[in-house]
């Protein structure tokens, strides 16, 4: 199925209002648009307005989105992505980060390269993440004082019936910028040091935390029934976004964006943090869904916080 047509202004008139319009903490806006990124992102956000974006495009692997052909011809899906990352480009802060998360199927392993190669024709590539779903950890390698009973394995994959190629265990989290030159906050995810006589040798070690590095472990959920715990058939876990949006710094963040938004779990880690959001989709479904995780999320928030903590989403038409 093609794309369902983006919700679009008439000639002279103002765009068409939010989806939906939440608050998250601290009574940070969250606003969900029914309509194309690639249109929106310059549309609807003031040129370096956005200081983080994070997202999951389509992969182009033929699955079945609601409002969305994911089986487009190679090349035209390919300048397709080139169109977002000149859109992203537009709206994205001088000291932004692009966070863009990409996979590929074991018999197409070039794929999420290639889509990097058309995001860097406008932006530069300054961290390759590598988003680990699934992990087996023999007990022989960690030593004894971890003390496991047996080996370990951790998380979910998709398996392949295949004698040829592994199971997919991982993704890649790309991060681009405009020059390659922004700093981030890396002990806002750190870890603890393993060793902490390294605390007591090295300065910068004083605070017990190292940088956590490029490889992140990050395991869905467990789904009992797919249709009402993800009713999306490729997202990511709030936690991916969450982390990004601290790698990069949260106290630098005016304003954070996705394009894909999808059933909202990027719009739920703003929330959370109180981040202003601005999230894009073509498929309406998927929205009601995001509208409806965030008024969940607010009425879970205690009484006596700001407005924010007491008001939930307003589906339909709303004001900007």
């Amino acid at each position: 199925m093609r794309a369902a047509p983006p919700a679009a202004a008439r000639p002279g008139s103002e765009p068409p209002p939010p989806f939906a319009l939440a608050h998250g903490a601290g009574d940070a806006e969250i606003r969900l648009f029914l309509e194309d990124s690639v249109a929106g992102l310059p549309r609807r956000l003031a040129p370096g307005s956005v200081d983080v974006l994070v997202t999951s495009p389509p992969y182009n692997l033929g699955v079945e989105y609601a409002a969305y052909d994911d089986a487009r011809p190679r090349e035209e899906y390919l300048d397709w992505i080139g169109r977002l990352a000149a859109s992203v480009r537009t709206v994205l802060a001088p000291a932004g980060s692009f966070f863009l998360n990409v996979g590929g199927p074991p018999r197409d392993p070039r794929l999420p390269w290639e889509i990097s190669a058309r995001v860097e024709g406008q932006l530069v590539l300054q961290n390759v993440i590598h988003w680990v779903k699934s992990i087996a950890i023999d007990r022989s390698a960690v030593g004894s004082s971890h003390r496991l009973a047996r080996d370990l394995t951790v998380g979910h994959y998709k398996p392949i019936q295949s004698d040829r190629y592994l199971h997919g265990a991982h993704e890649y989290i790309f991060h681009y910028t405009h020059r390659g030159d922004v700093p981030l906050d890396r002990l806002a995810v750190g870890v603890p040091y393993q060793d902490t006589s390294n605390v007591a040798r090295w300065r910068r070690a004083s605070g017990g935390l190292r940088c956590r590095g490029n490889t992140w472990f990050l395991p869905y959920a467990t789904i009992r029934r797919r249709r009402t715990d993800r009713p999306h058939p490729a997202t990511f876990p709030p936690e991916l976004p969450d982390r990004c949006f601290r790698l990069h710094g949260l106290s630098r963040i005016r304003l954070a964006a996705d394009p894909f938004v999808g059933i909202g779990s990027s719009a739920v880690a703003a929330a959370r943090l109180g981040l202003p959001f601005v999230g894009f989709d073509v498929a309406e479904e998927y929205l009601a869904e995001a509208a409806r995780r965030l008024q969940a999320l607010a009425a879970e928030r205690p009484a006596g916080r700001p407005r924010a903590a007491r008001r939930g989403p307003v589906t339909g038409p709303a004001t900007p």
